[in-house]
């Protein structure tokens, strides 16, 4: 109506004036919305608030995503949390360290085998725990299998939120003969409890290594197949190759980390910068980020260096399956869990970034306080900064599921 008004009463001068009155009176002023944990929201007249999720497929989860569009175009975006709380950090507190182990699979379902990791090797820490070879070893197979079971979960939902149904599929079939190496030795499907302070639950069964290297012998050319379907399918390449896109600098002022760093050009992999276990001993590469397809820290590159990790953890399971020591699993399992006083952070590299789990203990039995420092809360706070002039809803859908957030992950 305003637009219609300027453009009749356009004659005498008269006109013009009396066009621009009425324009200016009945023009909305920018005002702040209404919003629960006071963040300003500007919302012009032409703008409206819409609600995407908790509850909503391209969300990955319960996540509600506060919109602030103008038409289809997205202009801001306010992530919500809280609809999944674990209550993990505060329950950690009131367990014995040992029976802490399964709640942190939880954390990060999609890579229990990382979690466990991380939280053991904290534990581990304090105490002065130094675990027998052969458990380094196996540790290291375990979250190499994860980090390519998670990230094909990533790369296949993914496929499905731009709306690619065939590599979802091709995606969960291999990820399936992942499952049943990992079940086959821990006795779950995805959440292990494998990894114990000291060592494992248990060793490996017969004939488990011949079926490991099986299937990175299978899983190889795999790789490529899915690169000619959908990583470098031209639709797929336009509707993420300038799309979600941020610069390093705001990606580490963001606190991000993993492979959605590494997608802006910047190596930083803990397993070679910060090195722990036996990570050192093995060679394999750092992916980053390209501009083959549009700039760096897009939506495709954060996809793609997923892709490419996947080679580079086959790298290392070539050379750990075949170098594992003899040896006792559970030597070095202590038989009473009590850190003497202090403190202790310890950071690992998960398949979404860097997973750091900070512990006070009093001497006891209990830990004091334990921090998780979840690598999807950091992620997830920049979604805001990857949006750009002109994003749409469906360009918004296409960067949530860039991210790879898990949800657990976020509201720990």
């Amino acid at each position: 109506m305003l637009r219609f008004l300027k453009d009749v009463l356009v004659g005498t001068e008269e006109e013009r004036r009396i066009a621009e009155e009425l324009t200016s009176h009945f023009a909305p002023q920018k005002r702040p919305a209404e919003h629960p944990r006071g963040i300003d929201v500007q919302v012009s007249g032409d703008e409206m608030i819409l609600n995407m999720g908790p509850q909503h497929p391209s969300t990955h989860g319960v996540l509600r995503l506060q919109l602030v569009t103008d038409g289809e175009v997205v202009r801001q975006v306010i992530p919500h949390i809280g609809y999944m709380h674990r209550c993990f950090e505060k329950h950690a507190e009131s367990l014995p360290y040992e029976e802490i182990i399964p709640f942190t699979d939880r954390v990060d379902y999609l890579a229990a085998m990382n979690q466990n990791l991380a939280y053991a090797l904290a534990v581990e820490k304090l105490m002065g725990i130094t675990v027998p070879e052969r458990v380094e070893y196996i540790r290291v197979i375990m979250c190499e299998l994860n980090r390519i079971a998670s990230h094909l979960v990533a790369l296949g939902t993914y496929g499905l939120d731009i709306g690619a149904f065939t590599p979802f599929l091709w995606a969960f079939r291999d990820r399936e003969k992942i499952l049943d190496l990992l079940e086959w030795v821990s006795g779950a499907r995805m959440l292990y409890a494998y990894i114990w302070i000291g060592g494992l639950a248990r060793d490996l069964p017969p004939g488990w290594v011949e079926k490991a290297m099986e299937f990175v012998d299978y899983f190889e050319p795999k790789i490529d197949e899915l690169n000619d379907l959908l990583s470098f399918n031209k639709i797929f390449i336009e509707r993420t190759a300038d799309v979600g896109v941020i610069d390093a600098e705001t990606a580490i002022n963001c606190g991000i980390t993993g492979p959605n760093l590494r997608a802006c050009g910047v190596q930083w992999d803990l397993r070679r910068d910060d090195p722990y276990s036996i990570y050192d001993r093995f060679e394999f590469a750092i992916p980053v980020g390209s501009d083959e397809h549009g700039p760096l820290g897009s939506c495709w590159n954060r996809y793609m260096v997923r892709v490419w990790e996947m080679k580079e953890s086959l790298k290392i399971l070539r050379q750990a399956l075949p170098a594992i020591p003899p040896g006792d699993v559970k030597e070095a399992i202590p038989r009473r869990v009590r850190p003497p006083k202090g403190e202790v952070y310890v950071r690992t590299e998960t398949p979404r970034g860097e997973l750091g789990f900070y512990i006070i203990s009093d001497g006891s039995g209990t830990p004091f306080r334990v921090k998780c420092r979840a690598p999807s809360f950091c992620n997830i706070s920049a979604i805001d900064a990857m949006l750009s002039e002109g994003t749409m809803i469906a360009d918004l859908v296409a960067i949530v599921g860039s991210i790879d957030i898990v949800l657990c992950d976020i509201d720990r």
